[in-house]
């Protein structure tokens, strides 16, 4: 059906042009709704979009926080993982130590006695040595420490005095209260040796042994006859 216009009848005849016109306004309205309706879905459609697309770029940015974050985070890990693990690494000998780790005393009890060591550089740079004891009151070393040139070697003589027991105390007992340390340092070269090295550069100074004490019999002065 062609309708080539819409002409409204005011008498409100119901003739054929009002029948026209009754009709053409049926079909109007449904159009109009369909209009209505579309532009409605269109700009809801608009708003969901538009939304959609500030989530995503939001979302996109909070990625990217979250990426860089698991990335710094990573490096973190990464540098404290290295730390540790270095520091699990055994520290490389710059000393060889004959003994290498127990220092022998003949057991008398209220005398001082003393013990031997050898101390060699072994490393291809000058390295200082230095002595610590738990009881500098009765133990000391001489020399206290000193500066070796590569494959230089020097003897060291360590004294103590040996405590009387109190109370039925074991020889056993006394050693474990007293601890040795030999510990290294390396140097630029030829220098006075200072105790105040070691405290300058802390960072760089090694543990080069911790020494047991051992004591001998005296009329059988072994290492198989120690007590």
């Amino acid at each position: 059906m062609t309708i080539l216009e819409n002409k409204h009848n005011p008498s409100g005849s119901t003739g054929g042009g009002g029948g026209g016109g009754k009709g053409w306004g049926i079909f109007k309205l449904p159009f109009k709704n369909n209009n209505n309706n579309n532009n409605n879905h269109i700009s809801s459609t608009a708003k969901t979009t538009s939304s959609y697309s500030s989530y995503h770029i939001e979302g996109s940015s909070n990625n990217n926080y979250i990426q860089n974050n698991n990335n710094n985070n990573n490096s973190s890990s990464t540098s404290s993982v290295t730390s540790v693990a270095r520091s699990l690494l055994p520290t490389r000998r710059r000393l060889r130590l004959d003994p290498p780790n127990k220092l022998y005393f003949p057991y008398e009890p209220g005398k001082q006695v003393q013990s031997a060591i050898k101390i060699k550089n072994t490393s291809k740079s000058y390295v200082a040595f230095k002595f610590q004891t738990t009881a500098p009151k009765s133990c000391f070393m001489r020399p206290p420490g000193a500066i070796l040139a590569p494959g230089e070697s020097i003897i060291a003589t360590v004294f103590k005095f040996v405590e009387p027991p109190e109370n039925n105390e074991k020889p056993m007992d006394q050693k474990r209260k007293v601890k040795f340390k030999i510990m290294s340092l390396k140097v630029k070269g030829v220098m006075d040796y200072v105790p105040e090295l070691f405290d300058e550069h802390k960072d760089e100074v090694a543990v080069e042994q911790i020494m047991q004490v051992v004591f001998l019999d005296v009329e059988h002065p072994s290492p198989t006859s120690s007590f």
